[in-house]
């Protein structure tokens, strides 16, 4: 299979010349296309709701094309939910998932009247103290915890995972929360990143639609919700098949008639907070080869680095490259394409066999959709970049504009450096 931009470069390049590299650019397009698709996947179940991850990618711009599909936000921190709110996405639009949480995010979370996720039964104190009193409506994560597989193949170790309770102290959650006039409940867990099967979602499903016939059975409390979470991902790589969505969709409903209906719990409402799958092949790092380096390995030098794109230097995770105007030319070049950054992991690809790159072409670098520009940083002092939208017209629009030198400098509020620079 192979992998092509979708964008051309002559388009590229009309950007260039407002907007220089690097910057992300995201397909509104392929964004619309993804969420209808998604909506069809899980029409069977009246309830269903999908929670963007913004962690994934938290740029209002985006978030609003997806609402108008009625996603909802998924959110982990008081600026996530600060800017889902920002966008019009209150009460039960916002999931608020997050663990080790502040009590002035608690009461945010509260203030909008979102949909609280326990990470820890802990919590259950914690979030009364901060608050004042416990919402009528919440949910509590659950780790299975030991090692997750699909047939013989390990997908992830929940086990070693810092996020949700057991089950025993699942169920004494439900108990207490119902002993403190809590009237409906939910249930969520995560138990693998970025799976490439179709098989992920209706295992998790099984799991937990089988817990929560437990629950009812053993505590009288029906869950009303079951957030299956996140989890389903996107082929990074060019020999990799691409979840069919519309099969997942299927598979959860078989899991659901099997489990949940003769338990009389058919009524229950399906969620699902998706962020690398909603945004993730939708979204290209544009950069521009700018040197070349020739020692004991061929070097080719970008305008980008890991600031842009940290995936590679912290994972090892594989992003495809291709160079613009070269995509039917012979990949006969080993490379290491390389940013600046004073760290020896900062490359986007190792011994990576490429068409000829030549100082000035464009590099358009796959999959950055997702944990892409959310993932930014500022070490060496290198500034975030610009994010542009590509309009279903064929136009673009600037949907965040780069860091400046300024911007770097303005917390510095104590010290004259700001008027020192730029007065």
């Amino acid at each position: 299979m192979k992998k092509k931009p979708f964008v051309t470069k002559e388009k590229l390049e009309e950007i260039v010349r407002e907007v220089p590299t690097p910057f992300h650019i995201y397909d509104e397009a392929g964004i619309r296309r993804n969420c209808e698709a998604i909506k069809k996947a899980f029409a069977w179940n009246k309830g269903y709701k999908e929670y963007f991850a913004v962690k994934a990618c938290p740029n209002p711009f985006l978030i609003k094309i997806m609402k108008e599909y009625g996603c909802g936000c998924d959110c982990s921190s008081l600026t996530e939910l600060m800017l889902s709110q920002a966008v019009g996405c209150v009460g039960d639009d916002i999931m608020f998932s997050s663990n080790a949480t502040p009590a002035e995010e608690f009461q945010y979370a509260r203030k909008y009247n979102a949909i609280i996720n326990l990470d820890d039964f802990t919590h259950i104190a914690f979030l009364e103290k901060a608050t004042g009193d416990l919402p009528k409506k919440l949910s509590c994560r659950y780790n299975p915890g030991g090692v997750f597989k699909i047939s013989n193949d390990i997908m992830d170790n929940p086990g070693d995972s810092k996020y949700g309770m057991t089950k025993e102290q699942l169920f004494e959650a439900y108990k207490v929360l119902k002993e403190k006039g809590v009237k409906e409940f939910g249930i969520h867990a995560f138990l693998a990143s970025n799976t490439v099967t179709n098989e992920y979602y209706p295992l998790l499903a099984k799991v937990l639609f089988e817990t929560v016939v437990e629950i009812k059975e053993k505590t009288g409390v029906e869950i009303s919700f079951i957030n299956l979470s996140g989890g389903v991902g996107i082929p990074y790589r060019p020999d990799q098949e691409p979840n069919d969505i519309q099969e997942i969709g299927e598979g959860v409903r078989k899991v659901y008639e099997e489990v949940l209906v003769p338990a009389g719990l058919g009524e229950t409402a399906i969620y699902t907070e998706m962020g690398r799958f909603m945004t993730g092949p939708y979204g290209g790092l544009v950069t521009t080869a700018i040197h070349e380096k020739h020692i004991h390995k061929e070097y080719i030098g970008c305008d980008a680095c890991a600031v842009n794109l940290m995936r590679p230097a912290i994972y090892g995770a594989y992003h495809h490259i291709t160079v613009m105007g070269r995509e039917d030319a012979p990949c006969d070049h080993m490379y290491d394409v390389t940013g600046s950054l004073c760290e020896n992991c900062d490359k986007f690809a190792i011994d990576r066999m490429l068409p000829k790159i030549d100082i000035g072409d464009l590099l358009f670098i796959h999959d950055t959709g997702a944990h892409g520009f959310a993932m930014g940083y500022n070490y060496n002092g290198k500034l975030r970049s610009a994010e542009v939208l590509l309009k279903e017209d064929g136009s673009y629009r600037v949907i965040r504009r780069a860091e400046t030198p300024k911007d770097y400098f303005a917390t510095f509020d104590e010290y004259d450096m700001y008027d020192k620079l730029f007065v």
